[in-house]
């Protein structure tokens, strides 16, 4: 899993240079789907056109992973910029195009066996000018 992990986070920063930074972006092993990963995303330039930003999701992530490697993802999540969880979620973890692990703890409502983050931070503040990547 750890050179899932390594591939994903290359590609989130390519990803971030790209089309603008994340709030979030992680794996998540659910208790209720045990051997299946959802990727969590989150992040401005998402809500704007989520259709189109799970498509370019996809295609990014299906171009990084091996057929063997896409296996162990189950889909990718949204969360929402609103979402009140992610204020919380990023008031106890602060990572940005590294890595760390949390194990057995409950995440956005869901029991979560195993976590990867490689970006959650907070956003200092929305800019009032043109945004990044548009």
């Amino acid at each position: 899993m750890k050179q899932i992990v390594e591939k994903l986070r290359t590609e989130e920063a390519a990803i971030a240079k790209e089309k603008g930074d994340f709030d979030l972006f992680a794996l998540f092993l659910r208790e209720d789907a045990p051997n299946k990963w959802d990727l969590l995303v989150a992040a401005e330039w998402i809500d704007k056109n989520k259709a189109e930003a799970i498509k370019y999701l996809a295609q990014k992530v299906q171009a990084s992973l091996t057929k063997q490697e896409l296996l162990l993802l189950s889909k990718i999540v949204i969360i929402e910029e609103n979402n009140p969880a992610l204020a919380a979620f990023h008031g106890a973890f602060h990572v940005e195009h590294s890595t760390a692990e949390i194990q057995n703890s409950n995440l956005f409502g869901l029991q979560i066996n195993h976590a990867y983050l490689i970006t959650s931070k907070r956003r200092n503040s929305r800019p009032t000018g043109s945004s990044k990547g548009q």
